[in-house]
């Protein structure tokens, strides 16, 4: 199956000033809402209308909602935590809209729609502070709350998936996962989850130390549709570590590289053409069963990687959610 590509991406070609992040429902707000992406889907939901449609005519098979930062925890910096189970109903009925949509209009191809839960801007097992190692800037406890209170909104907005990504924490990743599990039990629901780390350098560890393979077996106990990396690193990087998961789990494997790595000005150069001819290499080892984009991927990445899939079967997987 194909994932969509960057939001950020998408947004930041609209060029959006401070007052257009406002819109009319903040313009008074005290403080600077420039940046806060998530924030769009309640200012500029015709935006967010627009990129998933997009990314569904270059034939992404499963879009995800703008709410990669959308917690109590990351939207403290914009003073905006009351907003937050707001924020995320509307991102899930605004992808919600767009896939059925595309479903009614291409029935023999559904689509789907994924939860985004990014990893927040803190960490729960490293210190931010060198001198005081012990120190922690959040706890498992205040991470779990701000999860639960994520995936409740993203459930009841209709969501497919619920996608715990990104993830460069392990322990804030357990959180999540246990909030989801927690909210499974009170509404008597098994939606499907997709868990998805980050490695974030050529040491093949995540930020917090973790190989490819412990990573997998750190979050192994909790049932999952899929395991599997984006962002950091480029399609061509992300290959020995896929091939660690697809060889150590009977689930399905997912992959969302960035196009290829930024340049000195952070921005990223790789063609749709280039990034599909490096996932190729996925497809042909039988890695992956779920392929798209993270930073600097577009529509155009997109559409390249899906025509590229329709001549490859799938990785062989055991289980099925």
């Amino acid at each position: 199956m194909v994932l969509d590509g960057a939001m950020g991406t998408m947004l930041q070609r609209y060029k959006f000033t401070e007052n257009d992040f406002r819109g009319d429902r903040f313009q008074n707000w005290p403080h600077p809402l420039q940046g806060n992406n998530d924030i769009l889907s309640l200012t500029q939901p015709e935006a967010i209308r627009e990129i998933h449609s997009a990314y569904f005519k270059a034939g992404a098979d499963i879009v995800e909602t703008n709410t990669f930062s959308a917690t109590s925890v990351a939207m403290a910096d914009y003073h905006l935590e009351k907003y937050v189970y707001e924020i995320n109903l509307q991102s899930a009925r605004i992808a919600r809209a767009v896939a059925d949509e595309f479903t009614a209009r291409e029935p023999e191809k559904p689509r789907f729609v994924a939860g985004s839960i990014g990893p927040t801007n803190k960490t729960a097992s490293m210190s931010p502070d060198v001198n005081d190692p012990g120190y922690r800037a959040i706890s498992f406890e205040t991470l779990r709350k701000a999860y639960h209170e994520q995936a409740s909104a993203l459930v009841e907005g209709g969501v497919d998936i619920l996608l715990v990504e990104t993830v460069f924490d392990t322990l804030n990743a357990k959180a999540a996962l246990f909030a989801i599990e927690e909210l499974k039990e009170e509404k008597g629901i098994n939606i499907p989850v997709m868990i998805s780390g980050t490695i974030t350098d050529a040491s093949g560890r995540t930020l917090s130390g973790q190989t490819a393979e412990s990573f997998l077996i750190s979050v192994s106990h909790i049932p999952f549709l899929s395991v599997g990396f984006n962002c950091a690193l480029g399609a061509k990087q992300l290959v020995p570590h896929l091939q660690v998961l697809s060889s150590n789990t009977e689930f399905a494997v997912s992959a969302h590289p960035n196009a290829g790595l930024p340049n000195a000005f952070g921005e990223y150069d790789q063609s749709p053409d280039e990034m599909a001819s490096q996932i190729r290499e996925y497809l042909e080892k039988g890695l992956v069963n779920i392929v798209g984009g993270c930073c600097g991927s577009t529509p155009e990445h997109i559409l390249a990687i899906a025509e590229l899939v329709k001549k490859f079967e799938p990785r062989k997987c055991l289980v099925t959610a």
